[in-house]
């Protein structure tokens, strides 16, 4: 029973790792990194980046499997953590959109000369509303 266990958590944390792995590649491939530390202009901060980013993953998986509570913060801690986590989101889909060039090619399709700030507004307030009716509903908590 002790090996079948043993074998079982070292199939999920392999598992989980090539996950981890590939989900970070992807972000470095599609240049969220490295746009972000550009724009910030903070290159000689590299060394601290990386053990943020790699602490960040770390620290979030562990606290997501073994449902440890933040005790401390409140909900000021968690209005921080959530604009930063949807600066990344916004930084990640703009990342994404910019590498498959997709804005433009929609712009082209439905003949958009104009406004292409507003069609961008519009996603990103789509995408707003939605996680506001998602977790006003209830969903986001287990319960649902």
């Amino acid at each position: 029973m002790l090996l079948k266990k043993g074998f079982l958590a070292w199939i999920g944390l392999s598992a989980g790792g090539m996950i981890a792995a590939g989900v970070f590649a992807f972000l470095a491939m599609i240049g969220v990194f490295p746009r972000l530390i550009g724009k910030s202009r903070t290159r000689r901060h590299i060394r601290l980046y990386e053990m943020v980013i790699i602490m960040g993953g770390i620290l979030g998986n562990v606290m997501d499997l073994y449902h440890i509570p933040i005790g401390f913060g409140g909900n000021f801690l968690l209005l921080v953590t959530g604009g930063a986590v949807g600066i990344f989101v916004a930084c990640l889909v703009m990342s994404l959109a910019e590498t498959l060039k997709a804005f433009p090619v929609i712009a082209r399709r439905i003949h958009l000369a104009v406004g292409m700030q507003w069609l961008i507004v519009s996603f990103a307030l789509g995408k707003m509303v939605g996680a506001f009716y998602y977790f006003l509903q209830g969903w986001g908590n287990g319960n649902g």
